[in-house]
């Protein structure tokens, strides 16, 4: 039995002995038959690296859009504010569809961003073609916009919202959806409605799923496939709250002075740094017939108790109707009392 396992373990160690290498070609075909294969299998796990865009940034940016349009809109009132009154509130949505076309035919149609998207660093990523990209780095790459969704946006954003506008506007004007008009108008105010009612049940459907994947604030960038995507990726969100505190001290400022304005009184002021003053012998060389306060001769002569210094009637009453220590603006004595100086001699 051993002899018999000897001589097995030896004919097959002379096989194994007489076995040719294969050639090295065979490596090569080897290799360029199965890399197809091993590429199939690789890169659809790479096609898509996930991407986390800050949903802070995107909802800031579409602020920032809008009070970019806010300011222009601004700025273009002010062109026709010698004109006739009211003459622009007729043409409203028109001048806010001007605007908005004006914005996304020197942004978005040159394959530029919004003004918000560029202080986000921001832009828009055609994410239907995502998946036939290439070479991938960061996850970031991508080409833009195309023509059909260029004005496939334009047509939703600034026709969709103009349309809207003055179909609102002609039913609340002709009245559509009260029951006394025939039931045309009425029946279309009430699809009206109803599409408003869907639209905004979609909205808030999509506002749910943009704070859970970070993906189309709105309808319209998921329905053309537009992705909002950092447009550096080596570019960090700068957050400066110069201007907010700038604006912090300003606004606490006016509030201290709205507070502090009523209960100061300038002529008691005035009284207060009198003593102070180099000036003091400017009282008692001033002309005794003059007002005090208005400098000019009193309509109405007035004299202030106890030191009789001649006032104009309103200067007087004005002056303690504000304050209960008013002061002389002559003498800085406390006015107790006005009488009518016809009275004193």
């Amino acid at each position: 039995m051993m002899r018999e396992t000897l001589a097995t373990a030896s004919s097959s160690s002379s096989t194994a002995t007489n076995v040719i290498p294969p050639a090295e070609a065979a490596w090569i075909n080897t290799y360029e038959r199965l890399s197809p294969r091993w590429k199939s299998f690789v890169l659809p796990s790479q096609s898509e690296i996930p991407i986390v865009i800050s949903r802070v940034n995107q909802v800031d940016a579409a602020r920032l859009d809008v009070e970019m349009s806010a300011m222009l809109k601004e700025q273009l009132v002010k062109v026709f504010s010698v004109m006739k009154p009211g003459l622009l509130f007729q043409y409203e949505a028109e001048l806010d569809a001007f605007l908005e076309f004006l914005i996304w035919r020197f942004s978005i149609w040159v394959d530029k961003p919004t003004p918000g998207n560029a202080l986000t660093n921001l832009r828009y990523r055609d994410e239907h073609a995502m998946t036939t990209r290439g070479e991938i780095r960061t996850g970031l790459e991508g080409p833009g916009l195309t023509i059909a969704q260029k004005i496939w946006y334009c047509v939703a954003t600034v026709g969709g919202q103009y349309i809207w506008t003055r179909l609102q506007s002609f039913f609340a004007f002709h009245r559509g959806g009260d029951s006394n008009q025939r039931s045309a108008g009425h029946r279309a105010w009430f699809i009206i409605q109803r599409i408003e009612g869907f639209y905004k049940a979609a909205s808030f459907t999509n506002l749910l799923i943009f704070l859970y994947s970070g993906r189309y604030r709105n309808l319209i960038e998921r329905a053309l496939g537009a992705r909002l995507v950092y447009g550096s990726p080596h570019m960090n969100r700068a957050v400066s709250f110069e201007y907010m505190n700038r604006q912090l001290v300003w606004n606490e400022f006016s509030e201290m002075l709205l507070l502090l304005l009523p209960i100061l009184n300038s002529s008691s002021m005035k009284s207060l740094f009198r003593p102070f003053s180099k000036d003091k012998s400017s009282g008692s060389e001033s002309d005794d017939t003059l007002c005090p306060i208005c400098k000019a001769n009193p309509t109405i002569p007035y004299v202030a108790l106890p030191c009789h210094h001649r006032y104009c009637y309103y200067c007087l009453s004005t002056r303690c109707a504000a304050t209960t220590t008013f002061r002389c603006s002559k003498c800085s004595e406390p006015v107790v009392a006005m009488q009518h100086g016809s009275i004193v001699n």
